[in-house]
């Protein structure tokens, strides 16, 4: 049964099942099967702690970065090829880290990750 969330007079916000507290509603059996279904358990663990990894590696190149720049200045003003300094290119580098991490994240969920939902989709199609 599809239920129309609305807030005040407004016009309806999305047509999804809803399912609150003292609403009377049964949960869906449906949403029960996926979540209780091992692929579907095994793609959410892989996908969650891949996402951690990435989320560490990026927050410990940019907080160091900024450590560098809180506590040690001079370093980050080194003069290397020419008028650019050191911090320049530390800078450079978090940017170009964050897009290598982004398509590690593309590459591993084009592979890995859309086999699993593929996997789930035949597994719950029986």
């Amino acid at each position: 049964m599809n239920t129309i969330k609305t807030i005040g007079a407004s016009a309806p916000l999305a047509a999804t099942t809803v399912h609150g507290a003292g609403d009377g509603l049964e949960p869906d059996p449906r949403l029960d099967r996926v979540a209780a279904n091992p692929i579907f358990q095994t793609l959410v663990r892989e996908r969650t702690r891949y996402g951690w990894i990435l989320t560490g590696a990026m927050l410990v190149v940019y907080f160091g970065f900024i450590g560098l720049i809180a506590f040690d200045k001079a370093l980050l003003a080194t003069k290397v090829g020419g008028t650019a300094s050191l911090g320049f290119y530390m800078g450079m580098f978090v940017i170009v880290f964050a897009f290598l991490l982004t398509g590690i994240y593309v590459a591993r969920a084009n592979t890995r990750f859309d086999r699993l939902s593929a996997e789930l989709v035949r597994s719950l199609a029986k």
